[in-house]
């Protein structure tokens, strides 16, 4: 008899030999915080956003929250958000004080839906705060004329969709605040960090100080605070990952898209999956994400994977269901068509070092557990 095969988790990052040494070098220069790597980090992802300015931070949870204090968002003033996101999105709203106004999901795209979010805008309402779930970008020209007709801000969670693109222009080149998340489970990662994409209307400056603090220094060695700041820096040890990284990012997406490309292929029909849209124009695949047969049993389906030997996540429960949302006036049954999705929802394994025969291996167990 073989052996077991080894487990096969739903992400794990690539780290080449030549960024593991990088980050060795900084370890070994002695200046480890914020410094000369976070200044080529960013300078290398504006590179990539068109030459907007970016700012790097320890987390995508943090330029979500520095993006809505910048656009001034606080007490009394609605964002408009999407229920199927990790939470961190609708958190930061309330962090700034602010209240977080929910709609249900495209049931196609999974991404909010645009219509009932327009129908959702009242006098209070100062930003939209939309999600690219898995990395499918939310419907860029739709979503910026609605902004444009309400005079409304715009924060888009682009946690998930670095290196995707919206008509041919990267994420990021394009449109107001844009937050990119660089975890772990990310398609490009700093172990944990994120950065900020800046509209032309925001000072950099303010920026930074929101970040550190809000510590404004002279050349001559002085110091002031003249705004409330967090603690929110990348180390420099993190930026030389990041830009190690970069260096990969186009054939991480490739493979990605390539990987994707296999699920669809060998995913039998007869399994009654519902499949995502099948988007190779837009989407980094940042997950891949089948839905469940309506009725299934979800628990059962993860334990008889993990007895297969393939690891599988939940990407996202509704994040109203929880009990501090609960707490807020949010109920089960608000949203439906989310609701349905975070219910059923599964996440495959997909990253960069998988083979085509680790996908082949996933559908095999797909077919075992499903019938």
């Amino acid at each position: 008899m073989s052996p077991p095969l080894p487990m096969l988790p739903i992400t794990r990052p690539s780290i080449d030999e030549e960024t593991i040494a990088a980050v060795g070098e900084v370890l070994r220069s002695g200046w480890i915080t914020s410094g000369p790597k976070v200044q080529a980090f960013e300078a290398a992802l504006s590179n990539i956003c068109g030459g907007r300015p970016v700012r790097a931070f320890n987390s995508g949870t943090a330029t979500l929250e520095v993006a809505l204090r910048l656009a001034d968002v606080g007490p009394g003033d609605e964002v408009i958000t999407t229920p199927l996101t990790w939470v961190a999105t609708a958190n930061v709203i309330l962090e700034v004080g602010a209240t977080p106004v929910l709609v249900d999901v495209d049931p196609v795209t999974r991404n909010i839906d645009l219509e009932q979010a327009e129908a959702a805008v009242t006098p209070r309402t100062r930003a939209l705060l939309p999600v690219d779930l898995a990395g499918l970008p939310v419907d860029r020209d739709r979503l910026y004329a609605i902004a444009a007709r309400h005079r409304l801000r715009v924060v888009e969670d682009a946690a998930q969709s670095f290196g995707a693109a919206w008509n041919g222009q990267p994420i990021g080149s394009m449109g107001d605040f844009v937050s990119f998340s660089f975890h772990a489970n990310k398609n490009l990662t700093t172990c944990e960090g994120g950065a900020l994409v800046l509209p032309h209307d925001i000072d950099p400056g303010l920026c930074e100080r929101r970040r550190l603090q809000g510590v404004k220094r002279a050349a001559d060695g002085t110091m002031d605070v003249d705004v409330l700041g967090g603690k929110f820096n990348l180390t420099d040890v993190a930026a030389a990952l990041g830009l190690g990284q970069l260096r990969r990012l186009r054939e991480f997406t490739e493979r990605r898209r390539a990987l994707a490309r296999r699920y669809f292929a060998t995913i039998e029909p007869t399994l009654g999956l519902t499949l995502p849209v099948a988007d190779f124009h837009h989407c980094n695949w940042h997950m891949f994400q089948p839905l469940l047969p309506a009725g299934s049993d979800r628990g059962a389906f993860i334990a008889a994977m993990k007895e297969e030997g393939i690891g599988i996540g939940v990407h996202y429960p509704p994040l109203h269901l929880f009990s501090l949302y609960r707490g807020l006036g949010f109920h089960a049954g608000q949203f439906p068509q989310a609701e349905d999705v975070g219910a059923r929802t599964v996440t495959l394994p997909l990253f960069p070092a998988m083979s085509d025969g680790d996908v082949d291996r996933v559908c095999a167990a797909l077919r075992r557990t499903l019938t």
